[in-house]
């Protein structure tokens, strides 16, 4: 059955494919912001985008920090201003956003593709977690949102 892509799944894989990322060994923060000719820091505070930077809490573990790099790459990608003098339902929303975004940015539905998922849930969620270097929880939301999508296309 052939995927078809919302607008973010879109986004993403062009995204990738713009700086050359195919594969997730390649699902680097540094790898990405090199590539972007952003700067990325790592501080003992909790992680922000300011400008062309994207500062990530060192304090963090790995999948804590890689998680908290694709929600703050939206913020540097798709929100200006500072988030300070926003009304708090438009703030929230942004950061409904991001978190979504990075949902997508860190576990791609083009790799996904590739996988060989199965219908053993729990194994597909450990995969996941394996192959992306994220969290559970962020492993199992995002395999929802895929199969999600999966089911919807059969219904077409």
């Amino acid at each position: 059955m052939k995927h078809t892509y919302t607008y973010l799944e879109d986004y993403v894989l062009k995204f990738y494919s713009k700086i050359d990322i195919f594969h997730p060994y390649q699902l680097e923060p540094e790898i990405i912001t090199t590539r972007l000719g952003m700067s990325l820091v790592y501080i003992p505070y909790n992680s922000m985008n300011a400008g062309n930077t994207i500062f990530l809490d060192d304090r963090l573990t790995v999948p804590q920090q890689w998680q908290d790099f694709g929600h703050e790459l939206c913020h540097a990608l798709w929100h200006t201003g500072n988030q300070l003098n926003l009304p708090l339902p438009y703030k929230e929303y942004q950061e409904w956003k991001a978190d979504n975004f990075a949902h997508h940015v860190c576990i791609p539905t083009f790799m996904l593709d590739r996988m060989n998922l199965n219908r053993n849930e729990h194994k597909n969620v450990w995969k996941i977690q394996e192959m992306f270097q994220v969290e559970r929880e962020f492993a199992e939301k995002r395999l929802q949102q895929y199969v999600c999508n999966t089911l919807q296309n059969l219904y077409r």
